[in-house]
């Protein structure tokens, strides 16, 4: 079971290739340009893994908070390809990646994972990485930025945006890589065609368009 992972909730974007059997495994970035060169990463991916396109039988997507468009994007990408090879896909928290990836790199500290909301607001969960493994102490929600830079003492503020709340913050970004590496942890995690939705935790508001004005005969 080969899985390609897309993750471009942030502006590092980035695609990962791994068999869980073999363990062969590839990686890619992008952190430059506002523009996802989203095959381009791809193909970099499968080529640092020795793959090939019909070597991959899972796709799975980081569903953010973050960028909706980079999201969306992924998403898009994943569904068109399942459809095409007929393959299984699953999405997984962007912010959930990022505790584990910092787990996995040996941070063990009590954490806030900060991501902007806009509109002064961000989200934010809170993780404890003392023990054994990741726990979500305080699940992801939104708060006014004020009351998002207010930690304890012995809590690190971090993640892609934490240096819009505080200059001395820790700037932490989710890879494709620990996607990739949950997926095989979790081999019956599935979505069904369409399930793939961004996290995005605002009600949608509609504004009621204007009746149109009558044209006045020429």
């Amino acid at each position: 079971m080969s899985i390609l992972a897309l993750e471009f909730s942030t502006s590092h974007r980035s695609v990962a290739a791994l068999d869980p059997a073999t363990g062969r495994q590839g990686f890619a970035e992008q952190t430059e340009g506002r523009a996802t060169d989203a095959f381009g990463l791809i193909r970099r991916a499968l080529d640092a893994a020795a793959m090939d396109v019909t070597d991959i039988d899972r796709v799975v997507v980081g569903l953010g908070p973050g960028s909706y468009t980079g999201i969306r994007n992924a998403i898009a990408l994943a569904e068109g390809w399942a459809f095409a090879r007929g393959i299984r896909m699953a999405g997984f928290s962007s912010v959930e990646s990022l505790a584990c990836r910092l787990f996995a790199e040996g941070c063990r500290d009590r954490v806030r994972i900060v991501v902007d909301a806009q509109q002064r607001e961000f989200y934010v969960a809170d993780w404890d990485l003392t023990g054994e493994a990741p726990i979500e102490q305080a699940p992801l929600r939104i708060v006014p930025a004020e009351k998002a830079r207010r930690v304890p003492a012995d809590m690190r503020l971090i993640g892609p945006d934490a240096r819009r709340l505080d200059p001395d913050a820790a700037e932490a970004h989710p890879a494709a890589w620990m996607l990739a590496r949950m997926a095989a942890a979790s081999p019956a995690a599935e979505a069904p065609p369409g399930g793939l939705k961004p996290i995005y935790l605002r009600q949608p508001t509609f504004v009621k368009a204007p009746p149109p004005r009558p044209i006045p005969p020429v």
